[in-house]
């Protein structure tokens, strides 16, 4: 039983056992330092719980509601790249497993895998886009992820440029096949005039997003109460509070500190995600216990990924053992009961 239980917490030796250095480089690194991709692992252990007693606990249901539909899970797959490189059936075996499980899988617009293929899979998927500085250019591959069946367009915004990272030996760039990465995009895109990524985002985007694929809008990478009051009143659905797992601005604050201002700024009028740094049940728990309707994990179903299919279904199995059993010692049978646990009168303390 106790090797079970910290099996989680094995995943990131076991991805750097098996994969090439450049591609567990890739995957673990944070941008410049990494002071800000570690600080964000450590924070979520920080959040202090306050658990109910005297509840009736025999029935625990983990289902929520995100954009209008309900899910099995509060906890879902964060859009990450080279899929692929860590597994060869990829997103395939993420979106497959993330169905079972009832989750969300967000899917990056530089998948490896057709948005088709994935569809066919039956996950719930949104699709991940950053917008190029011609916005024209993205039409194509939008348009086949709303044909694919996306339900949902997350919107990158940290991203104007991508953030410096000290690699230790190979740059995955130079040694990765490319045909495991990009596939929906048209031939010659990359070398097209207005290709790179936009250095002039703007709320009016979120309008032309939604407008374009008739679908609701999501706002990745928000961590300031201000930004998100400005996303929901642009149109955004929800608003994903993220540090880009590290990756683009080093020094950025973690998210935990920041996610309950991010709540109370933008209220009941739009729906507020997190992701960065959780590795565990416990983690999802923390940050629902903070407010987050849902929760999103990026390195830790990549880790499993190199058991493929399998790996990544036993994460989903093990990450939901944990959060029942968690909700059960915290008196909590929704995932809506779990706010109660940061109480204003017993703040939790980061």
């Amino acid at each position: 039983m106790t090797e079970d239980a910290r099996w989680l917490s094995g995943l990131e030796e076991q991805a750097r056992a098996r994969l090439s250095a450049p591609v567990f480089e890739y995957l673990a690194q944070g941008a410049r330092e990494g002071r800000t991709a570690a600080r964000s692992v450590d924070t979520w252990s920080s959040v202090e719980l306050h658990p109910h007693v005297l509840r009736d606990v025999t029935d625990v249901e983990l289902g929520t509601d995100l954009l209008g539909t309900r899910v099995g899970v509060p906890w879902g797959v964060a859009p990450t790249t080279l899929q692929r490189a860590v597994h060869p059936d990829g997103e395939l075996a993420m979106a497959r497993a993330t169905a079972e499980a009832g989750g969300v899988m967000v899917v990056s617009s530089n998948a490896g895998t057709p948005f088709s293929l994935i569809g066919d899979t039956g996950v719930h998927w949104w699709l991940q886009a950053y917008l190029p500085a011609d916005r024209t250019l993205a039409v194509p591959m939008l348009d086949r992820a709303v044909a694919a069946g996306a339900s949902a367009m997350v919107l990158t915004v940290d991203t104007p440029v991508v953030g410096t990272k000290y690699p230790a030996g190979d740059v995955v760039w130079d040694v990765v096949d490319p045909a495991l990465l990009r596939v929906n995009f048209d031939v010659g895109h990359d070398g097209q005039p207005g290709s790179d990524k936009a250095l002039d985002l703007g709320p009016h985007d979120l309008d032309w997003l939604a407008e374009h694929t008739g679908l609701p809008v999501v706002v990745k990478g928000v961590l300031r109460p201000d930004d998100a009051v400005r996303c929901v009143q642009a149109g955004a659905r929800a608003v994903w509070v993220s540090n880009h797992g590290g990756r683009q601005l080093d020094r950025a604050v973690a998210t935990a500190t920041v996610l309950r201002h991010v709540i109370a700024a933008v209220g009941k009028q739009a729906q507020v995600y997190v992701d960065g740094g959780l590795r565990s049940g416990l983690d999802v728990v923390a940050a629902l216990s903070l407010g987050a309707d849902a929760v999103f994990l990026g390195r830790l179903p990549l880790y499993a990924l190199t058991d493929g299919e399998p790996g990544v279904a036993r994460m989903h199995r093990e990450v939901g053992l944990q959060v029942v059993e968690t909700m059960r010692l915290s008196g909590c049978r929704t995932p809506a009961d779990l706010a109660a646990l940061s109480a204003p009168s017993a703040p939790n303390r980061l």
